[in-house]
């Protein structure tokens, strides 16, 4: 059986009768199959005598080899997003916030929220991935990622089990398949910081479990999660707000560009001759910015970028693996680091973040300690928010408190 072709013809006859599925109650069809088994659909319907012509019609196909998962999902009608988008979520990998949509995304930090909640300011326990394991690859160290994924995962009743290149290197004793494959068997998911954003791809092909991206080359979802679910506790929303980026073309800023938009957010971007983000990368930006109706500047002056900026972001100039080039990254910033001065271009209610490590010369203390800082709720909310990417990914939660404002 050609499974691709049998997929697509079924895809295409859910989309033809989406309507009249929607009409006769039908809220989900989950197309399932395998080497060894012909497709087959699931079809859910809702309780009567509850209406459907407004009910979100998915249908997600999941095309099985053995051991390696191909999955492409699909829906019509977004008018009710909120008691579908855990259902949708499940079983996903989570390596870009490319592939995610804009209710997604909220979704995810609708969940953050919920758990901050109930298990932060009301104390309550929630063993949701009780009996669930995690797998967490780490090729780069990491204070932030491991703390709040390793703390996270227990305090939902899972257990992590950490993995330096001491315990695995990847394509190295064994190749990236088989370690997918083994991983697959002996865990619920997994969570790897590597160099390679292909490893991540080729990971998240050969396993059937969820891949999640702890950080790679190329993107940081994890890190923009935090930081939105930051700048929406202060400001109560997202939409309108101005990001204004200044320092490096590097993943974190790859991963806000892949996503501000969907928010209604702009986006002020300086970084020094020839630490430009990457031109795909920024193409895409463009369309999504096109798309959106909101405004995306990309320049080599730090107080241009910093114009009416809501949010002024930086991160390290030198990151992990560059640090032969230090000297000439050090010379190339001069100019860009973030202080008071920087400031009196930006919105009077400007707030500064960084995803640490922080070194003086890329922000001072005057703006780092003050009370425009968002930087240690930042930091935390990487807890509240990889623990929502888990529990969405591995279960079919659904928030108890109210959606926030985007």
């Amino acid at each position: 059986m050609d499974f691709a072709t049998e997929s697509e013809k079924l895809t295409n006859w859910v989309e033809t009768r989406a309507p009249a599925l929607n009409d006769a109650g039908v809220k989900g069809i989950l197309l399932r199959g395998s080497v060894n088994q012909p497709l087959r659909a699931e079809i859910r319907t809702l309780p009567s005598p509850s209406p459907a012509p407004k009910q979100l019609l998915t249908a997600k196909i999941l095309v099985l080899s053995s051991q390696s998962k191909n999955t492409r999902s699909f829906s019509q009608d977004t008018t009710n997003m909120s008691s579908s988008n855990n259902a949708q979520l499940k079983g996903r990998d989570f390596l870009t916030l490319k592939n995610y949509s804009a209710e997604e995304i909220k979704h995810l930090l609708w969940v953050a929220t919920d758990l901050k909640s109930r298990i932060k300011v009301k104390g309550e326990n929630l063993p949701l991935l009780q009996g669930k394991s995690l797998a967490m690859i780490f090729e780069k160290r990491s204070t932030r990622t491991r703390l709040s994924t390793e703390t996270g995962f227990a305090l939902l009743g899972g257990h992590p089990c950490f993995l330096t290149t001491q315990d695995i290197h990847l394509g190295v004793n064994e190749s990236l398949r088989d370690t997918a494959r083994v991983l697959s068997g002996m865990t619920d998911a997994v969570l790897a910081r590597v160099y390679r954003h292909s490893d991540l791809d080729l990971l998240a092909q050969e396993a059937s479990v969820p891949i999640v991206n702890g950080l790679s080359e190329l993107y940081h979802p994890l890190q923009i999660l935090a930081d939105y679910l930051t700048i929406q506790e202060h400001y109560g929303h997202l939409k309108g707000l101005t990001i204004s980026w200044i320092g490096d073309g590097n993943n974190v800023l790859n991963s806000i560009m892949m996503s501000a938009a969907k928010f209604g957010m702009h986006l002020r971007i300086a970084t020094p001759k020839g630490f430009e983000p990457d031109a795909s990368i920024t193409k895409a930006a463009e369309q999504l910015s096109k798309e959106s109706g909101t405004q995306l500047l990309l320049t080599d002056d730090p107080m241009e970028a910093a114009r009416g900026a809501n949010v002024i972001v930086t991160d390290t100039w030198v990151s992990m693996g560059q640090e032969e080039e230090k000297q000439k990254r050090l010379k190339a910033f001069q100019g860009y680091q973030i202080t008071m001065q920087t400031g009196k271009a930006a919105s009077p209610n400007w707030t500064f973040l960084h995803c640490l490590p922080r070194k003086p010369e890329e922000v001072d203390d005057d703006v780092f300690y003050s009370e425009r800082s968002l930087v240690f709720q930042e930091a935390e909310n990487r807890k509240w928010t990889v623990m929502a990417v888990m529990v969405s990914l591995l279960t079919e939660y659904s928030p108890q408190t109210p959606k926030p404002t985007f």
